[in-house]
């Protein structure tokens, strides 16, 4: 049986991999030549060529690297130049201590949250660390995520992986330039702080500042190549970060960006709005808003105030929110660290539920002082809505609770309403007020036993929020609160 000559073959003459040496040595080489068609007959005529030549190209000739396994190593070329050859090789070095990107087994209709982590708290935590910070994006699968989410993603998988060394080829090479810029200060910085090595390919140069590489391998064509060593320090920001400013915004620059918030987008009665803003883009806001007339953790920090003095001297912080394109690059902590100080009261403070999971209001200066439970009267009423047959997890589903209502008798609806009459926290009470910020309790319990299904259910769904653990951040001003005269117990 006659033998086909394959049209080239690679040559790996030697390669060694010292790990006491953090040192790796390749001679790959690859040879080539023609298969016999009349056509290539007919060209190596033309051109006086010998068919069976096999003509030998070395890439790597004797290169010795040293890579520690915390190193960050961009290798760039053009296309061809021979890079993928090395990722490869080095991969198959490294063997079970690296994980690619491109070999990650990936569970394709899941919620994301379901296949991340052991518990929620450690899924929601690795997820925030990509920039996958999105309630809504917790219960999104991969399949319905866009492509840098989908890179976000992998890159949490890898971190989850526990593998010490990370390989990914064509690097960003799927997402716009910014995006690709946003992930690669990313995974510098995530590497970094858990002690991993990366090691990427790309074509693109424009990633060098934003990866910031200890080992930047440039390889040309043949045999040529060009290493350079540098200090292994963490990029501080994202490049796009210094093209942004905080600016005084407005109600419109919110309604950009509420609809990537995960709570309501109905803010009553704002105080201060800020945005954040690239050239004429808007990549986030904040929105400080008067205080409620009680908050679980005030009295920790605060003495008792009158609601007049509260209103002067205190502000809390109502929304944030980051562009999903501009997560994970600390905009979030920036925001509300360079806005804080025009806030405008001596005192501001911040009830948040992701504060739990991600500390990006402490990194911009705020302390956690507390976290709440549900509140008894929350309890009550969640207790009730179990016992008339409702999944309390399931409570922010305003389908599945419309439903519930739908399919509740008289007594059951009877009782409903009865346990939200009981549970008369300001929260419900908002609901039912004209445009105050905080409601008023005079009427509540007529208008609860004259509520809609459609109202019970939006009752039910605040309920549902009202049982969720939240933390309790505050803040004072160093150039105001001395001047005050008041006590706080920070």
């Amino acid at each position: 049986m006659r033998r086909h000559r394959e049209f080239f073959r690679i040559r790996q003459l030697r390669r060694v991999y010292d790990r006491s040496q953090n040192r790796f040595t390749f001679n790959i080489s690859y040879e080539t030549a023609a298969k016999t068609t009349p056509r290539s007959i007919a060209v190596a005529e033309a051109f006086g060529l010998g068919l069976d030549e096999e003509k030998r190209f070395v890439i790597y000739d004797n290169v010795e690297l040293q890579v520690k396994p915390d190193d960050v190593v961009m290798v760039t070329g053009d296309s061809g130049s021979g890079k993928s050859v090395l990722l490869r090789a080095l991969r198959e070095d490294l063997g079970s201590e690296a994980v690619d990107m491109t070999e990650l087994e990936i569970s394709s209709t899941k919620p994301l949250i379901e296949t991340v982590g052991e518990t929620v708290e450690e899924g929601i935590e690795t997820l925030s660390r990509v920039g996958l910070n999105d309630a809504f994006l917790f219960l999104r699968s991969y399949d319905q995520l866009s492509d840098g989410q989908k890179y976000r993603y992998r890159i949490a998988k890898m971190v989850e992986s526990g593998k010490q060394w990370w390989v990914g080829d064509e690097f960003c090479a799927t997402l716009d330039r910014d995006t690709a810029k946003i992930v690669a200060f990313n995974v510098q910085k995530l590497a970094r702080t858990l002690g991993k090595a990366v090691v990427v390919a790309t074509t693109h140069t424009d990633l060098f500042e934003d990866l910031k590489p200890s080992v930047h391998i440039h390889k040309r064509f043949g045999k040529e190549i060009c290493v350079v060593y540098y200090t292994n320090e963490p990029a501080r920001e994202c490049s796009l970060v210094r093209e942004m400013r905080v600016e005084e915004g407005t109600m419109q620059d919110w309604n950009q960006l509420a609809g990537f918030h995960y709570r309501s987008h109905r803010v009553v009665a704002p105080r201060k709005i800020f945005c954040l803003k690239r050239g004429t883009e808007v990549c986030g806001v904040i929105v400080y808003c008067y205080p409620p007339p009680s908050a679980y953790g005030r009295r920790m920090v605060l003495p008792r105030m009158s609601m007049k003095e509260l209103n002067e001297k205190l502000s809390i912080i109502n929304r944030v929110v980051v562009h999903p394109k501009y997560r994970s690059v600390g905009l979030g902590a920036r925001l509300i660290r360079e806005s804080l100080g025009l806030a405008g009261t001596e005192f501001v403070e911040m009830i948040a539920v992701m504060a739990k999971y991600n500390p990006f209001a402490e990194k911009a200066g705020m302390k956690k002082v507390t976290e709440q439970e549900p509140q008894r009267e929350i309890l009550r009423a969640s207790k009730v809505l179990e016992q008339v047959g409702f999944n309390v997890q399931l409570l922010g589903s305003g389908n599945y609770v419309f439903q519930k209502l739908q399919a509740l008798n008289a007594d059951g609806l009877e009782r409903v309403r009865e346990a939200f009459v009981k549970a008369d926290h300001p929260r419900f009470s908002k609901f039912f007020s004209s445009g105050l910020p905080f409601g008023h309790m005079g009427d509540y319990e007529r208008k609860v036993n004259a509520a809609t299904l459609e109202q019970l259910a939006s009752l039910i769904k605040i309920c549902g929020f009202l049982m969720q653990t939240k933390a309790y951040l505050f803040w004072k001003s160093k150039n105001l609160w001395n001047k005050s005269g008041i006590s706080i117990n920070l």
